[in-house]
């Protein structure tokens, strides 16, 4: 009996482990056919884009060299419906009205970020707008703009009397206007320098003025203008009911980003503007007690200016009257002072240390922050109603303490001591950035041509030494510092670069085909560590990038390895260069860089 027993026990056993192992390869199986984060395009038929990510990868370095052996890299990769030609994923109003969320239309957050989970992304190649050219090149696309890349021409018409663009044949035309200056931005700027009385009728006041902001910046006519000054400037609109301001921004040539001032903090550090600037930009910067107003207080340095043209500032009538009355008590208790009011515009400026602050009434609204708040913390960070105090070197010295530009541009700025980068390290850096720059070129040198780079991407700019190296190329970059990295993002500002704070794991808040060369040095080793999908990121990249434009991706070898299997299937592969650099300062491990350009696709593609 006892023996039979055990004999039955065995026989159970052995049922359940024979289940367990059919199971163990059914889910095997199903999962890797139908799980939501996987793709099975390898039949490139080109049918409708599957929604869902890649399987990520842990181990780059057991991949095999034959692509018949990696299932998981793509043949091809479908190309999405031409109605999705400008997508930005994390700015698409149709993924809110879908997925049914409920932002606060009076404080504009449907204008604000909102990005789809992984098993809701598009896996496709957005495809360029049907009769797509290579876009002119800068300095003539100041100027005008193939109308094929930008199909869309309501501006034209509704801001037809303010001279903000022009249909003309095939072309769009941009004469310098704007609501607030008809007659040119060049006229405006050069009437706002007298106001200050800046020496030469220059804005950037002998390089003391070198960051500006531009809310509601419309075509980015007057961040144009600026650039002769010697001023470079963010230009900031939202994807709103005038869509395209910032693509065809964009598409000039001029620097300028996706953003709105609602009730998140705009992705840059503190005191990083000399300037901030207001043409017509219709905020109600009175709301939520002027907590709007409070954000471009926690944006400008000591000293700093907010220029503000609107009809609030001249006209007489009993509401604009009201508004101005109200602007200007709130300005005043937050320590601002009127230092110049002309014709349509008037000109603040914020004070040089605390003593202000520390000077009015006990309960005087609004009050200062506590000492626990960052005023760097700026990615998915609520807007406070609170005055940011300055740092206590800023205040005794009554300043940022930076040189005029260019000088700052490459010489070491006080707040490295926030970050703990010494003086040493940072010349270090901006020395071996220099090099590294100059050998990127030399790599490119037989296929790149004149003036056919403009707008850059540096996708892991660190202290912004790759931007800092191409100072003497007619050219401006974008200086993206991953979450984690967010607070060196102020010395770039300091040295008199732009940037911004992103999460790689998500879409970039920018139109597609918006830049002509991506460098990535060292990104996807670290969306890897961070379990994103690599693949994601080369469809991401594939979206911003310009046809004819180049990717630069500086990597351990086992990561270009396996980018490498991607090229053919992203039509990166109109150029390409592969080379192992020489070791330097900022060399950690064994690196590579390879240099792919992007082809121009044919339409029946």
């Amino acid at each position: 009996m006892k023996h039979k027993s055990k004999f039955a026990a065995k026989q159970v056993k052995r049922v359940l482990v024979a289940l367990i192992a059919c199971l163990g390869l059914y889910c095997l199986y199903y999962g890797s056919s139908f799980a939501p984060s996987s793709r099975r395009s390898d039949d490139g038929d080109g049918s409708d884009p599957v929604i869902g990510g890649f399987v990520g990868r842990t181990d780059f370095d057991d991949l095999h060299e034959d692509q018949d052996l990696n299932p998981d890299v793509p043949k091809s990769i479908p190309i999405c419906d031409i109605k999705l030609s400008e997508l930005i994923p994390c700015l698409d109003r149709n993924f809110i009205y879908q997925m049914r969320l409920k932002p606060n239309l009076a404080l504009m957050e449907h204008y604000e970020r909102h990005c789809p989970p992984l098993e809701r992304r598009y896996n496709c190649l957005i495809p360029p707008p049907i009769g797509y050219k290579i876009p002119i090149r800068w300095p003539a696309s100041r100027d005008e703009v193939w109308k094929a890349n930008i199909p869309h021409t309501h501006l034209a018409q509704e801001k037809s009397d303010q001279n903000w663009m022009v249909v003309n044949g095939d072309k769009i035309n941009f004469p310098g206007g704007g609501t607030h200056f008809h007659y040119g931005a060049d006229k405006y700027i050069v009437s706002l320098s007298r106001m200050l009385k800046f020496p030469g009728d220059r804005l950037n006041n002998v390089g003391h003025v070198r960051n500006v902001l531009d809310v509601g910046c419309g075509v980015a006519s007057f961040g144009a203008y600026l650039l002769s000054h010697e001023v470079i400037a963010v230009s900031l609109a939202p994807n709103d009911v005038h869509e395209n301001q910032i693509q065809f921004a964009l598409e000039r040539g001029i620097p300028a980003t996706l953003g709105i001032l609602a009730t998140k903090r705009l992705p840059y550090p503190s005191r990083s503007f000399e300037l901030a600037h207001c043409s017509r930009c219709r905020i109600d910067w009175l709301q939520r007690g002027g907590i709007l107003l409070l954000e471009l207080d926690r944006l400008l340095r000591p000293g700093g200016y907010f220029v503000y043209s609107s009809p609030e500032a001249y006209a007489s009538d009993p509401e604009n009257r009201r508004i101005w009355n109200a602007m200007y008590d709130l300005l005043k208790r937050m320590c601002w002072k009127v230092v110049a009011k002309k014709d349509q515009s008037v000109i603040w400026a914020k004070p040089l240390s605390n003593s202000c602050y520390l000077k009015r009434d006990p309960g005087t609204y609004p009050s200062l922050c506590s000492s626990d708040d960052d005023p760097d913390a700026t990615w998915n960070v609520s807007m406070r109603s609170c005055i940011s105090q300055y740092p206590a070197r800023m205040h005794k010295d009554k300043g940022s303490g930076l040189l005029p530009w260019p000088q700052r541009l490459t010489t070491a700025p006080p707040r490295l001591e926030d970050i703990g980068v010494s003086p040493e390290e940072f010349m270090k850096d901006t020395r071996t950035w220099h090099f590294r720059g100059i050998e990127y070129w030399k790599q490119m040198k037989s296929v790149i041509q004149k003036d056919s780079i403009r707008n850059i991407l540096d996708m892991n700019s660190n202290l912004g030494g790759f931007a800092a190296g191409l100072r003497d190329r007619d050219v401006w970059v974008m200086n993206v510092a991953p979450v984690h990295a967010s607070a060196r993002l102020k010395i770039v500002y300091d040295r008199g670069l732009i940037g911004t704070v992103h999460d790689w794991c998500e879409s970039f808040s920018t139109y597609p085909r918006t830049y002509d060369l991506l460098h990535a040095w060292m990104i996807f080793s670290e969306i890897e560590e961070q379990g994103c999908g690599m693949e994601d990121l080369l469809i991401e990249m594939d979206r911003i990038l310009r046809p004819d434009g180049f990717v630069i991706i500086r990597d351990k070898p086992s990561i270009i390895n396996y980018v490498r299997k991607f090229i053919t299937a992203l039509r990166w592969d109109g150029w390409l260069s592969e080379v192992e650099p020489s070791v330097d300062a900022l060399s950690s491990s064994e690196e590579r860089v390879l240099i792919a350009r992007k082809k121009l696709w044919d339409e029946e593609l």
